[in-house]
């Protein structure tokens, strides 16, 4: 059988087009670094949780405003009527307009340090925050890397399962010349049509599946791919060793750091709940101007006072000592989720550090097989040329050589996502790491915005 040789090339060639240097993208492809910085700029997920820690800053003002007085002003007006009858007097009606208007003050001076412990509670969750938001970025730009990815894959499985339908209607059309003259059987002939019909049905599956990546790359990314340049792998990022990986990742993991910041919070919380338990001294001013007092018209009664307020708690029925230990025990809680984060955080690396060995080992032994392959079918074919080989041996080799250079193509796809994912479990993928062309998300400068902010309803960018 003489294959189409342009097309088995093209569709090789492009089996192999994973890895970064394997060639060079066209001029007007996108790269995965393009990618991926569309992915860190316009992800809904990514923003929702950017709104989400900007909603968890409020929380330190909110706090703070325990240091701060509260001022109300009051008012009110009626209207009062009066009918005097006295027997043997004089009666009369009186119509008074009774208003009056004031302002109060209040101002805490002590309140058991519930104020300063909450603004510090609050401080550490926005830490936590900030901690969470760069996991959730890690977890887009894995995705990202892996949609990427599985696009380029498919692509390339889809042109390979293409090139052997076209090999195959070659092979049934040469089998039927060769039935037709006599060299072979009906069953020969059956035999390249069943091969052909099977590989129409993978070919259908190979375009399924290459939607459904489609899909999922608009999802992550933002739009459609077009044009994707070749896959560029994160191991120049990567430490050395799995020793290095692990030390790296217990110390710098967001997740991690989450949960350390999440102790600072429950511990605070305990002292919040605790301050009950203390004394309150706060202090109130007030001034009141009153009309129409007391039945006299156009009275005018002008008051003022500042009075000094003591709470001393005796006793709650027990429920703020409740309270404080249900918090401690929370307090340890979260000190036990720390280990449990740690633990997490070490086995995602010795998987992830597995799984990247395995693929470069995979690689070699894909391209190993792909060649012997290659040399199988093209003897296979010369064999079944002298009749020394049949045509179910030519398409069981050929069908052999299809699958293994699939094995290839799916082995360059998991080296390339597995060392993301290295780069993602010692928590360092980052759009900083991966030198994006994007401008970073900096989640300080809406903090700053907010933190002091005594008065407004306006968000720092104009809502």
């Amino acid at each position: 059988m003489k294959s189409n040789g342009r097309t088995t090339r093209a569709a090789f060639v492009g089996g192999f087009f994973l890895i970064g240097t394997a060639l060079s993208a066209p001029a007007s492809a996108e790269t995965m670094v393009d990618a991926l910085a569309k992915a860190y700029a316009t992800n809904p997920t990514l923003n929702a949780q950017r709104a989400s820690l900007r909603a968890t800053d409020e929380n330190v003002p909110q706090a703070l405003s325990g240091y701060r007085p509260t001022v109300n002003g009051s008012g009110s007006a009626s209207v009062e009527r009066t009918d005097r009858r006295i027997p043997g007097g004089v009666g009369g009606t009186d119509t008074l307009y009774p208003s009056s208007f004031g302002i109060q003050l209040d101002q805490n001076i002590f309140d058991g340090n519930r104020t300063r412990n909450s603004v510090r509670a609050a401080e550490a969750q926005v830490r936590t925050g900030r901690e969470q938001l760069r996991n959730s970025e890690q977890g887009i730009l894995l995705n990202g890397a892996a949609a990427y990815m599985n696009v380029l894959r498919d692509t390339a499985v889809l042109n390979l399962q293409r090139n052997d339908v076209e090999v195959l209607i070659e092979q049934l059309r040469q089998t039927r010349d060769r039935f037709t003259v006599g060299e072979v059987t009906r069953t020969d002939v059956a035999q390249a049509e069943a091969q052909l019909a099977s590989s129409r049905a993978q070919e259908s599956v190979a375009q399924a599946n290459l939607r459904t990546s489609i899909a999922t790359y608009r999802q992550v990314i933002g739009d459609t791919p077009n044009k994707l340049g070749p896959g560029v792998p994160a191991e120049r990022f990567l430490p050395k060793t799995l020793e290095q990986a692990i030390r790296i990742g217990l110390a710098e993991h967001p997740a991690i750091v989450a949960a350390m910041h999440g102790v600072d919070v429950a511990e605070f919380q305990v002292k919040v709940v605790e301050s009950a338990l203390y004394p309150q001294l706060g202090v109130s001013a007030g001034v009141s101007r009153n009309f129409d007092v007391s039945g006299t018209r156009n009275s005018v009664v002008t008051s003022g006072a500042v009075v000094g307020q003591l709470r001393i708690p005796l006793y709650e029925g027990g429920l703020v000592y409740s309270q404080t230990r249900q918090a401690k025990e929370q307090a340890g809680q979260q000190r036990l989720q720390v280990d449990v984060t740690r633990d997490q955080v070490q086995q995602a690396i010795v998987s992830a550090w597995a799984n990247l060995e395995a693929a470069k080992q995979r690689i070699t032994a894909a391209q190993a097989a792909v060649s012997a392959n290659e040399i199988a079918l093209a003897g296979t074919r010369e064999e079944a040329k002298v009749g020394q080989r049949t045509t179910l041996d030519v398409l069981n080799a050929q069908q052999t050589l299809l699958g293994s250079r699939v094995l290839l193509v799916s082995a360059q796809r998991d080296r390339i996502v597995a060392s993301y994912e290295v780069l993602n479990a010692i928590g360092r993928l980052s759009a900083e790491t991966l030198g994006l062309k994007v401008a970073s998300y900096d989640a300080k400068l809406h903090f700053q915005k907010v933190r002091n902010k005594w008065i407004g309803t306006t968000t720092p960018d104009g809502r």
